[in-house]
């Protein structure tokens, strides 16, 4: 198959794509046609062969030219559905979303496009992306059940008019190792060395990081505490002062456990005191110097010469091939609080799979979709066919073969994997299982971290909230111009270039940025989202 690129040029002010079938026009099959082709149930999909185009973000781990993965060229033959998958790098994909939608010439669905709740509510409005409310009764049985089984999951993916614009990627909500984002790692041969155990609390970990700063362990330069944020780790450890309490989904609000209430997080006296101790850590020389600046692949090197005392990763096994790490759990900060807030939802990708008004099928593409949310599609999806890709131990339990896991070519895991699988990367539209899912997350070291962590998740777990058109305004404009401000100042406030007295003032600025309105905003979301059926 000649590979395919997805191109764009401008011409007289007009977006044209290639090879998109949507273009402007209606689509030019009856719907009753549409309809006599659509099998209900069962496999092939559809009786005779149809064609179809979609945007599909694609990671840098993959592979071009989709249709010749194992999965899809299978799956093509199974439903007879031609998927002509238009391959754009992650990099720079929303603007090049924002483009296609905004050309009037787009496909006939988005897939793993990273399409997010403003792009959900503003299309859906317009027509371009179609509801699937009534669609999903009768076409969608896997992924109804699902929403049936997790409330949370219909309250996220419902727009504030009511209606479900997408499908999602979807993690289960027992898949500890998996929400937990990316824990604290700490060096075991570092702690042997210095004869301490692994940090439990804040102040622990503070003097595990000072011993590594100041003791001759390695060769080289030791670094006491990396990652590829700041932000990150502000969000690691603020559990440890009881804020974040509803998770990573709402960064800047959670409930008052005292009032119930919801409240602004970062303005809070806590938060001072978080920004305080990473204040300690960055100007005693034990956070990354190279904290703003360096990218994933810099951060992953310099891991993987093992000279990193604690690193926030998802695996350092897989990351850095690094098997020298234990995972922490929530660490204890200075009043006794000692929640992980540092968890993600369920609910990660809101718009993982949409399909616009230029899809002649769109019952056949739910059908087509809904595959990959029951057990059978999803380990097909990320495990593939039994024997060739994946073998079953006595125990049930899956594993990838020998030309996987050690590949005659010497290829690495994922280069390997890249040969038959599209999801490595992420951002696709599916249910993730750990029964069938042999990521890093997976692996023992991490489902052990899982463990620790898991008596200290929070109690409830949201998922991000959905705004109207009018919230949506407020909350890209005002509120992105506040939230941009008060991540500036605190990176100053950790660094010391903003003196911590100048605190209260620099609330007060917040505050007159629009506060009182956001707050509003965040509670009428809150009110639809606690009350969504």
């Amino acid at each position: 198959m000649m590979k395919k690129q997805f191109t764009t040029m401008m011409l007289t002010g007009t977006l044209l794509l290639a090879g998109c079938s949507g273009g402007s026009s209606a689509p030019t099959v009856s719907k009753e046609d549409a309809l006599a082709n659509t099998n209900a149930t069962g496999f092939p999909i559809v009786n005779e062969a149809i064609d179809l185009t979609f945007f599909t973000g694609k990671a840098t781990a993959n592979n071009d030219n989709f249709e010749e993965r194992m999965v899809w060229s299978t799956y093509q033959d199974q439903t007879k559905m031609n998927i002509n998958f238009e391959e754009v790098p992650f990099e720079g994909l929303s603007e090049k979303v924002n483009l296609t939608l905004a050309s009037q010439d787009y496909p006939d669905a988005f897939y793993s496009a990273r399409l997010n709740s403003k792009d959900l509510t503003t299309y859906g409005k317009q027509g371009v992306f179609i509801p699937l409310n009534d669609l999903l009764e009768e076409y969608a049985p896997n992924f109804s059940k699902l929403l049936d089984e997790n409330p949370d999951l219909r309250k996220g993916l419902t727009m504030a008019d009511g209606n479900i614009y997408a499908f999602p990627s979807f993690y289960d909500p027992e898949f500890t190792s998996l929400l937990i984002g990316t824990p604290i790692w700490v060096k075991q041969s570092f702690l042997d060395e210095l004869g301490m155990e692994a940090p439990t609390t804040t102040e622990e970990f503070y003097q595990y990081l000072k011993a590594v700063k100041e003791n001759d362990l390695v060769e080289g330069e030791e670094i006491a505490f990396s990652g590829t944020s700041l932000d990150n780790m502000i969000m690691q450890l603020r559990g440890s002062w009881g804020v974040g309490n509803r998770g990573l989904a709402h960064k800047h609000v959670d409930v008052d456990p005292e009032t119930g209430e919801l409240r602004f997080t970062r303005t809070l006296d806590e938060y001072k005191e978080i920004l305080t101790y990473m204040n300690k850590l960055y100007t005693e020389g034990l956070i990354d110097q190279d904290i703003f600046t360096q990218s994933g692949a810099e951060f992953n090197a310099k891991g993987a010469e093992g000279r990193i005392g604690a690193v926030l990763t998802g695996n350092p096994v897989t990351q850095m091939t690094q098997d020298d790490y234990v995972g922490l759990g929530a660490l204890e900060g200075p009043d006794g609080d000692s929640l992980y807030s540092h968890v993600k939802q369920s609910l990660m990708h809101i718009g993982a799979f949409a399909i616009t008004d230029r899809n002649p099928y769109p019952e056949a593409t739910v059908r087509w979709m809904d595959h990959f949310f029951g057990d059978e599609g999803a380990t097909f999806y990320f495990m593939g066919k039994e024997g060739e890709t994946y073998n079953v131990a006595e125990d049930g339990k899956l594993a990838y073969t020998e030309n996987i896991t050690n590949n005659p070519d010497g290829l690495s895991q994922d280069q390997a994997l890249a040969e038959y699988f599209t999801w490595l990367g992420g951002s696709y539209p599916g249910i993730v299982k750990q029964k069938y899912f042999n990521g890093s997350e997976a692996l023992p070291n991490a489902v052990e971290t899982g463990d620790r962590i898991e008596p200290h998740l929070p109690e409830e777990i949201w998922n991000a909230f959905n705004y109207t058109d009018e919230e949506l305004q407020f909350m890209s404009s005002t509120a992105a111009d506040m939230e941009t401000f008060i991540g500036e100042n605190e990176a100053k406030f950790v660094t010391g270039e903003k003196p911590l007295s100048e605190w209260d003032s620099y609330v007060e600025q917040v505050e007159s940025m629009g506060l009182d309105q956001y707050m509003e905003i965040e509670n009428a979301a809150y009110e639809r989202y606690t009350t969504a059926e």
